[in-house]
């Protein structure tokens, strides 16, 4: 390969190949109705029996899924809400949009995701929510993790926003928690034509609280019934749009899975740490490789027409923005931070 052959990180071209958007976008257009109808209806239901929940309430985007969420489950300001920090800081934009407390644990050396040992430790002090992330799209020890939150009474929130269609014998990723958030971003593995999100879950009474949540507080039209309501909504189009990929997320997870298993057999014997699974509870949302020398690598890669990026170079607790008054024992964060790399990874990759 050289600089004359450039392989992008993400290729949308590539990715929708084949996809006719106009029928779906001629329906919504047809109908006149833009916001809540019948497309987000219809995915609704759709997306949660995909998952394996009963009740979908989908919002503008996977940040405010979040952020709903949290709400839903009954976060006021000052809680402690347990969270990594390896993930791009989406989780901690949340917990801080609604006042909480972010307590940060340590992640698993194999999986990137939160280490069991690390949230026992956490939780010898009341936390109201364990987020649990599913990173990169690996599936996460999510029934561990979840078994130890509610033995100490925190309600259990995963981030799904990489991990669509991840699964083990028991689930899919998003079944697990009391809910769970997804992202539609459109780089997502099944993402929108723009922003979009999702949460699940099989509570009634927390789907009620969810819907009213994400139109204004709102109970019954221009009645505000409960505090904290946000405007948040999945328009019709990009329903139609995930309407239209939902039956095809296997098949494109199976080919970025394919595409991982080609990356990993390429790179064994050399000084890299691979990904810990390319098997169904893998969904290569993103290809990781964790290298120690890090720059000179990527520099490598682009002098030989390859994109990179780094998902995610600076630890939650390490952002400017906040400055935490609790020492942060995270050394399995700290390091693989300064060590992780993303190479090309996505349907139709041509490589």
């Amino acid at each position: 390969m050289d600089a004359n052959h450039q392989i992008s990180l993400f290729s949308a071209v590539a990715a929708n190949a084949g996809l006719d958007f106009a029928e779906p976008i001629m329906r919504v257009i047809n109908r006149h109705w833009y916001i809540l109808g019948e497309e987000v209806k219809a995915f609704e239901r759709e997306f949660a029996d995909y998952v394996g929940t009963d009740h979908c309430v989908s919002v503008a985007n996977g940040s405010e899924a979040l952020e709903i969420a949290l709400l839903a489950l009954g976060v006021e300001p000052g809680d402690r809400v347990v969270t990594v920090a390896n993930a791009g800081f989406y989780s901690s934009t949340a917990i801080h949009a609604v006042g909480a407390i972010p307590v940060y644990v340590d992640v698993d050396d194999v999986t990137l995701t939160m280490c069991p040992v690390s949230l026992e430790k956490a939780l010898n002090v009341d936390a109201k929510v364990v987020i649990v992330t599913h990173l990169y799209g690996q599936l996460s020890d999510v029934q561990t993790l979840a078994s130890i939150a509610r033995s100490r009474n925190a309600l259990v929130l995963e981030d799904c926003a990489q991990a669509h269609g991840a699964r083990s014998a028991d689930g899919m990723a998003g079944a697990f928690g009391d809910a769970a958030c997804f992202s539609f971003y459109p780089t997502k593995n099944l993402g929108a034509l723009g922003d979009g999100g999702a949460i699940v879950t099989s509570s009634y009474d927390l789907a009620q609280k969810l819907s009213t949540l994400r139109q204004y507080g709102w109970s019954t039209k221009y009645h505000v019934t409960t505090p904290g309501g946000r405007n948040s909504r999945l328009d019709e189009m990009q329903a139609a749009i995930l309407r239209l990929k939902l039956p095809k997320l296997d098949g494109w997870n199976a080919e970025r899975r394919s595409i991982a298993q080609r990356y990993c057999n390429s790179f064994l014997g050399l000084p890299v740490k691979l990904p810990c699974s390319t098997g169904v509870d893998f969904v290569s949302h993103l290809f990781v490789l964790r290298v120690a020398k890090r720059d000179s690598f990527i520099a490598y890669l682009k002098q030989h027409g390859v994109a990179t990026d780094v998902h995610y170079p600076v630890p939650d607790h390490r952002q400017h923005a906040y400055k935490y008054e609790a020492e942060c024992d995270l050394p399995v964060t700290e390091k693989t931070c300064t060590e992780v790399v993303s190479l090309p990874c996505y349907s139709r990759l041509d490589f």
